[in-house]
């Protein structure tokens, strides 16, 4: 019987083994994806105990802590951190085949020193221990400790990017930390508070906005400001990818309703989501940014919950309509306007997974070596048989090599463990392959081929470079 969560946790050969101690194992990490905020970093926050930085904002951990009968008091409310962090320990043991039950210990392992698993009778030991280590450690040095070299924060078209800036010239600052263009507000017309935020665009750009055309033109100078601030990304949130002939009168008639305070029906929606999408991503092609679209997510189902804790607060679903055969139309429109920009695409219905890879294969070219990518597991996928699918997927229909990997999507200083989880999963394929006949036990190609899976390809497919 193997010990719990050991050295050699999930690689069951010894090619396996090899590949991940001698190679992906020592390699830095560049988190091209997450919601860290950069004012954190900027301050370099101290965190006061170990709920701060591994329960606050996560909720991975809050929907499993409500699955346990927890009330929300001790999960969002005003119960001390102890109180929280004491419910969140009594879920760990019932959570078996959870992935957030390996993150959970691989974040108390490699930030803590702390081998033993999480229990109801060891919470408060094992809570003094954490809060006594966080003296010594600031967000930075935390990013340090996992030796992260350089990120991407998610960052709205109207933010200044001040605490960017402020990060930018520090001195003393060694990890790269880039801001990453999220125009969701001005895209998604559907959503409420859509008139709202274009009166704030409005008057960071300097003037009134009447139409669609007048917004994509307004978020591609945000685009320009934002390229001048070292941004490399964008990356675009939509419930479903969607795909309408990019009409300016019909799209124009969407905005007309929006800016009323109205919904515009989902035909007139698609027009104006299609016609501002395809202007960003010309600019994004333009100045070689990569382009992520994420799609495919059920938001905010619980409406109560909704209203009493906002957004991102666990209550967000898969979406069995996905719309990934609006794929294919969207990205022949970027085409079509001569701006196919890099891109990353993700759908949160695992059931995408062949359809993505083989639509982007129609759309690979121009001398760009994996310039279309089919993204990481994301979100309720990025367990073991998740991120196994998807690698699996990818192989099957596309080049496995020019993929360019993991990214955390988190708001904790903690989770750079999710990119030793994967690269575990990753060698353990790439094991069972080799030692199945199924590819050369050639050291050489497979050592170049996880270490550019685990770092290489991203470094140079973002331009972020990183040197070892």
């Amino acid at each position: 019987m193997k010990a719990f969560m050991d050295q050699d946790f999930l690689l069951s050969t010894e090619t396996a083994k090899k590949l991940y101690h001698e190679v992906a194992e020592q390699l830095p990490i560049i988190d091209y994806h997450c919601h860290i905020n950069p004012q954190e970093i900027a301050e370099d926050r101290k965190f006061d105990n170990i709920s701060q930085v591994w329960l606050g904002g996560d909720h991975y951990k809050w929907r499993l802590m409500r699955a346990c009968g927890v009330p929300e008091e001790q999960v969002t409310g005003s119960t001390s951190d102890r109180e929280k962090f004491r419910a969140f320990a009594a879920t760990m043991p019932q959570v078996i085949g959870n992935p957030i039950y390996h993150w959970s210990h691989l974040e108390l392992q490699r930030g803590f020193g702390i081998t033993d698993p999480l229990t109801p009778d060891n919470a408060d030991e094992i809570y003094d221990k954490c809060n006594e280590m966080l003296k010594n450690y600031s967000a930075r040095q935390l990013m340090e400790k996992f030796n992260v070299k350089a990120i991407c924060t998610t960052d709205d078209p109207i933010d200044d990017l001040h605490w960017h800036g402020v990060i930018a010239a520090d001195p003393t600052m060694s990890i790269k930390v880039l801001p990453a263009f999220r125009p969701d507000k001005g895209v998604n017309i559907e959503k409420p508070g859509f008139d709202a935020y274009i009166q704030k665009l409005a008057a960071v750009v300097g003037r009134e906005l009447t139409s669609a055309e007048d917004v994509a033109a307004a978020l591609v100078e945000r685009i320009d400001y934002f390229n001048s601030k070292g941004c490399l990304c964008a990356d675009h949130g939509l419930d479903y990818c969607m795909y309408a002939e990019p009409d300016s009168a019909t799209a124009n008639e969407a905005f007309a309703q929006a800016m009323a305070g109205q919904k515009p029906a989902r035909p007139l929606a698609d027009a104006y989501k299609t016609l501002v999408t395809i202007a960003c991503a010309k600019r994004y092609s333009e100045l070689n940014w990569v382009m992520q679209i994420h799609f495919g997510c059920l938001r905010d189902n619980n409406k109560p919950q909704f209203a009493a804790l906002g957004p991102d607060t666990g209550y967000d679903a898969v979406n069995s309509q996905s719309g990934v055969e609006n794929l294919a139309p969207l990205l022949n429109a970027f085409v079509e306007n001569n701006g196919l920009p890099k891109m990353i695409l993700y759908s949160l219905n695992p059931v995408d997974n062949t359809a993505i890879a083989t639509i982007m294969a129609c759309f690979q070219g121009g001398g760009v070596a994996g310039k279309m990518q089919q993204g990481s597991a994301w979100w309720f996928n990025d367990s073991r048989p998740g991120m196994r699918e998807q690698l699996t997927a990818l192989a099957g229909n596309g080049v496995l090599g020019q993929f360019v990997g993991m990214l955390t999507d988190s708001r904790s200083f903690l989770s750079y463990t999710r990119h030793e989880y994967f690269r575990r999963i990753l060698c353990e394929l790439i094991g069972e392959w080799v030692e199945s006949g199924q590819y050369p036990n050639d050291e050489k190609q497979l050592k170049k081929l996880v270490a550019d899976l685990s770092f290489n390809n991203t470094n140079k497919f973002f331009r972020f470079g990183v040197e070892l």
